[in-house]
């Protein structure tokens, strides 16, 4: 009987193995293409978050040289004056140190420097002739350029912003992204910027700089080395092999690694041509397809072990129960040591959402920063006119002191007290607006959100007819002042961009009380909200603005939403109407 059973049970057992064999590939190729499709989503999401924070941190030095290109030093160092030259070193010199500058230094029309930031070290940049610098030639030919290249004298690599400013000079400020490239390394994701040609400017694998992901003809690369100021040996190909797509999704391996695969994802990285790029380990997928692996084994094993055990019940009563018991403590095993790869497995994801909070806080402050960006042009020509009244005023405080006038010149020093105390309560509620919020939540007046919301957008809100609420004296909010200021200049510039070619533009502000709850409504009198996106104004990345990210208004809901608040986008014959509701202290 066994001898006549032995045959059907090899027979049996193939069958088994070719379908297990089968299934277990099926169900790997099925697991890989479903996790590679839900890792490349996030590494999108994060990609468009380091190259949000990139952008702002590019945006915030462009202003510099805007700044400097009227300053009265430099217009009288450019025309020779040694004195003025000197304390413009000294300016510049405090200028790099505040805002974190790598140099700011300035050229006359030759290319010439005649001022810098480090103009006491032995390798100053004061006598040297940068007219062959591409910055240069572009601030010449159009009033201002960018590039990004090495330091002829400090040999760092960096992106050089140039300007033309008045007197016939030229402003020119250097930024070093050091202290991006070691966060893109602590993230553990390889993460660099190409230029329109592919070649590899910033990176968080140092040694990948100035090397190309295309190759390049041996004319491009002279030409390139040239401006870039790279050395003969750069320009070699990106050291990374293609092992093929999976779904239009790169799939690539270091040389030295040939092993270790990396998901390759890449988005517009903000200046033109440049591309943000993301090299993502796919352990996580491969840990993945192992698991859905063992799971399809486990179960095939059962099954199979359900079948040959209905077969050999007849059979083998006393064999079956000893084959159960020792299946069941091998099963047993086999679930013990999946339920420690899962723990661990929560345990990695759980760090991995510390890090989405982390970058998600970070972007908070870059959207801080980014509307700086926007609205410093305003505030500089709202401190214009009191700052020449100053300049005015202390001449002919100067003259009438050399004449004895002791009391009209008095009367000049209180006018410019007047002044700066003007100037002073601008840039304050500014230095205020850029801080980190410290994520406190605490009874404030409501009055001081909006009023510093207001002093902020002032110089953009004057061609608009503005309605503010009359708010009681002692009506206070549960809420953070700079968080929630952050959510109404949000709204506020929302409406300053849909007012645009309005013929009467206006924006009101109102509120309504109840004994819990403060209503603080924004309406502007604008074309409104898209139908298209009103389902989904506050998805992260959907926009009906061009040049818009999609983020702004998903940022004001979480902030309102940690405050214990809400933000909603409310029905409205014409315009938008956004609602804010706070807890009334």
């Amino acid at each position: 009987m066994d001898g006549a059973r032995f045959p059907n049970r090899i027979l049996w057992i193939a069958l088994f193995l070719g379908v297990a064999s089968g299934l277990l590939w099926l169900s790997g190729e099925v697991a890989e293409r479903n996790a590679i499709a839900r890792l490349s989503a996030e590494t999108r999401g994060a990609a468009i978050l380091r190259q949000a924070y990139l952008k702002s941190e590019i945006e915030r030095f462009r202003l510099l040289p805007i700044a400097l290109s009227d300053d009265s030093d430099l217009v009288a160092g450019l025309t020779g004056s040694q004195t003025a030259l000197r304390a413009l070193d000294r300016k510049l010199q405090t200028l790099a140190r505040t805002t974190g500058a790598a140099q700011i230094y300035v050229l006359d029309a030759s290319g010439r420097t005649v001022a810098s930031s480090n103009w006491g070290s032995e390798r100053s940049f004061v006598g040297q002739d940068y007219s062959f610098r591409n910055y240069f030639k572009l601030a010449a030919a159009h009033g201002s350029g960018a590039q990004f290249a090495l330091g002829t004298i400090s040999e760092r690599p960096g992106m050089y912003l140039s300007r033309r400013s008045r007197g016939g000079g030229y402003v020119v400020v250097k930024l070093e992204f050091d202290g991006i490239e070691q966060q893109w390394a602590r993230l553990g994701e390889i993460t660099f910027i190409t230029s329109r040609e592919g070649i590899i400017l910033i990176t968080s694998r140092p040694d990948w700089r100035f090397t190309t992901i295309h190759p390049l003809s041996a004319q491009a690369k002279q030409r390139f080395r040239a401006e870039l100021q790279s050395g003969r040996g750069s320009l070699l190909p990106v050291p990374l092999r293609g092992m093929g797509d999976a779904d239009g999704r790169q799939i690539v391996s270091p040389a030295d690694e040939p092993r270790r695969r990396l998901l390759w994802q890449s988005v517009a990285a903000g200046e033109p041509g440049w591309q943000l790029n993301m090299l993502t380990p796919l352990h996580g997928v491969e840990s993945f397809v192992r698991t859905v692996r063992l799971a399809t084994l486990l179960l095939l094993l059962l099954l199979a072990g359900g079948i040959w055990i209905l077969r050999e019940r007849g059979h083998r009563r006393a064999e079956r129960a000893a084959m159960t018991a020792a299946r069941t403590s091998e099963l047993e095993a086999m679930v013990t040591a999946r339920t420690h790869e899962l723990r661990r497995e929560m345990e990695e994801r759980a760090a991995s959402e510390t890090r989405a909070d982390t970058l998600r806080e970070g972007l908070r402050q870059a959207n801080r920063l980014a509307s700086l960006g926007q609205i410093t042009a305003g505030i500089a020509h709202e401190t214009a006119q009191p700052v020449a009244a100053i300049r005015s005023y202390a001449a002919n405080g100067r003259l009438l002191i050399e004449r004895g006038d002791s009391e009209a010149a008095a009367e000049n020093m209180a006018a410019i007290e007047r002044l700066t105390d003007r100037i002073g309560k601008v840039t304050a509620e500014l230095r205020g607006f850029s801080r980190k919020a410290t994520g406190a939540i605490d009874a404030i007046p409501l009055a001081g959100p909006i009023e510093g919301s207001v002093l902020i957008l002032k110089s953009r809100l004057a061609r608009v007819d503005l309605h503010l609420p009359d708010l009681p004296d002692d009506l206070r909010v549960m809420a953070d002042t700079i968080r929630l200021e952050q959510v109404l200049v949000n709204l506020l510039q929302n409406a300053l961009e849909a007012l645009e070619g309005v013929a009467a533009p206006a924006i009101r502000l109102s509120v309504a009380l109840d004994a819990e709850t403060v209503l603080l409504s924004v309406i502007d009198n604008g074309p409104g909200i898209d139908p298209s996106v009103q389902g989904q104004l506050f998805t992260p990345f959907v926009t009906s603005r061009p040049s818009g990210l999609g983020l702004g208004l998903v940022i004001a809901s979480d902030i309102m939403a940690d405050m214990g608040g809400s933000l909603r986008l409310l029905p409205s014959e014409a315009g938008a109407h956004f609602q804010l509701s706070l807890q009334r202290a």
